[in-house]
């Protein structure tokens, strides 16, 4: 009846090269610290009000606009492969 009564085995890994504190194992994203969006539990609300007021925020490095160049070139390159006339928006 040994089957019955099993024991968990549970082993205390640790890396033998592992240098300082903390788990190596642990996956965070590289701007967790910088969202405010991540982390606690919030209702879905919070977390949409959240988002909003993150998209709001004032944008320093211009990305908004490079974003909006780098896709008004390549709906123009689209236009040009697919052979599209753009003079019925000049009359």
């Amino acid at each position: 009846m040994g089957f019955l009564r099993r024991t968990v085995k549970k082993f205390d890994y640790h890396p033998r090269y592992l240098k300082g504190e903390g788990n190596p194992y642990e996956i965070s994203h590289k701007f967790d610290a910088f969202r405010t969006t991540v982390g606690n539990n919030k209702g879905i609300k919070a977390k949409l009000n959240d988002a909003f007021e993150e998209f709001k925020s004032p944008d320093e490095t211009g990305s908004k606009k490079t974003i909006l160049i780098i896709s008004a070139i390549l709906i123009l390159v689209f236009f040009f492969v697919i052979d599209f006339d753009l003079s019925i928006f000049f009359d």
